[in-house]
């Protein structure tokens, strides 16, 4: 859920005194609220409350727009991209043209920081063959020996044989 911050600007400010600071961040010093609202008029800009719940309340003298987006960036700034699990689907009989492209697949994933699950899936009678299957997800260790290293080792659940990979360190 996304919450937005309300911030009150001039005559919405309901405290008696203000602390001031000034576009730069300098201190300006705690003055009435009528003086604050006379200052930012002469500067041309708003008052804006930052902090509310500090004794008296942080005002600083900027323009509300360009306050807005200075706060959205910094937002913005602050959203750590998450590393997602993506993940690489073979089958035990996967040809090598194939397995080359998802592999070179898997490695784009990793450069970019993500960890790479890697499931064979067996359909139909190809369960009997679970050694194609260790074989298969071997060569794809093989391809990506230089940009991955083995998180979680093959297990075999249900009819997917599967491992986890993460990006190696540089």
């Amino acid at each position: 859920m996304n919450k937005r911050l309300y911030h009150r600007i001039n005559h919405q400010i309901k405290a008696n005194q203000v602390r001031v600071i000034d576009a730069e961040g300098k201190q300006i010093g705690i003055l009435s609220l009528p003086e604050a609202l006379k200052l930012a008029q002469q500067q041309n800009v708003d008052l804006v409350e930052i902090t509310s719940k500090a004794k008296p309340p942080v005002c600083k003298l900027i323009d509300y727009a360009k306050f807005k987006y200075l706060e959205a960036k910094k937002h913005k700034k602050s959203k750590v991209k998450s590393k997602d699990l993506k993940e690489i689907r073979l089958t035990p009989f996967i040809g090598q043209n194939d397995l080359n492209r998802l592999c070179q697949r898997a490695a784009e994933f990793m450069e970019e920081g993500h960890k790479v699950k890697v499931v064979v899936k067996f359909t139909g009678r190809t369960i009997n063959y679970k050694d194609f299957g260790h074989k298969t997800l071997q060569k794809v260790l093989e391809n990506l020996q230089d940009t991955a290293v083995v998180e979680q080792p093959a297990k075999l659940i249900g009819r997917r044989l599967i491992t986890t990979l993460g990006p190696k360190k540089k």
